[in-house]
């Protein structure tokens, strides 16, 4: 009977060791990736000075309406990743304005636009390879010294794939796309959009935790296959 309790008792020790484990790479993963679309911002900006050019601002107006945007869009995601929208050019200033709560008298000028998708999820440096420098008019516009503020949006589309939206602005700094009352735009229901803290959607971090899990099942018969841990 002691032999018996020892035993259980080593399971139980080693599968909250694992537990933890999983359970604290989730947590570090959801921190350090709370908003894709920050960081893609940041890597542009990276790349930007890296030519010795200056930063461009975060708008959060800009990435809300670039968010917007990808959910809006009805356009057909290709194998190279590129995708034409089909919404009405008059739905910047119509619909996704005011949805996002920008003081229409700030709307500004915007002076590109980069749109890509994926049929799975890409890291922010990924998605900097495979859709903005995927050619080089895309990486072209990243390199304008024109532009002075910058906002990205990013979105699923229905269980289907990955879309993301780069809006760049060429107007003065902080005097355009303003949200209203300071306001961090729409509260989002799918995805993310740069300028702010508000995380991603909980889709990415339940991936994760699922992913953890499973983990736990395969290290717990790996452990009892092995001898470690007897059940």
């Amino acid at each position: 009977m002691l032999v018996i309790m020892r035993k259980l008792c080593c399971c139980k020790y080693w599968f909250i060791v694992i537990v933890c484990i999983a359970s604290f790479s989730t947590l570090v993963s959801a921190k350090n990736h709370e908003n894709a679309a920050n960081e893609l911002v940041n890597i542009i900006n990276e790349n930007r000075t890296a030519q010795k050019l200056q930063k461009l601002n975060n708008n959060p107006g800009l990435g809300c309406i670039a968010l917007q945007y990808m959910e809006e869009c009805n356009g057909t995601c290709t194998s190279n990743g590129t995708m034409k929208c089909q919404t009405p050019e008059d739905d910047f200033t119509e619909v996704y304005a005011p949805n996002c709560g920008i003081e229409l008298p700030t709307f500004g000028t915007l002076s590109g636009r980069i749109v890509g998708c994926q049929s799975k999820y890409l890291k922010p440096s990924e998605a900097f390879t495979q859709i903005i420098g995927r050619d080089q008019k895309t990486l072209s516009l990243v390199k304008d010294k024109k532009h002075t503020e910058v906002g990205v949006g990013l979105v699923r589309s229905h269980q289907g794939p990955f879309l993301w939206c780069v809006l760049f602005s060429n107007d003065k700094v902080n005097s355009t796309f303003v949200l209203e009352g300071g306001g961090k735009g729409i509260k989002q229901k799918r995805g993310c959009f740069s300028g702010t803290n508000t995380p991603c959607s909980s889709g990415k971090k339940i991936h994760l935790l699922l992913n953890n899990i499973l983990i736990v099942i395969f290290s717990v018969f790996v452990f009892y296959v092995s001898g470690i841990v007897h059940l």
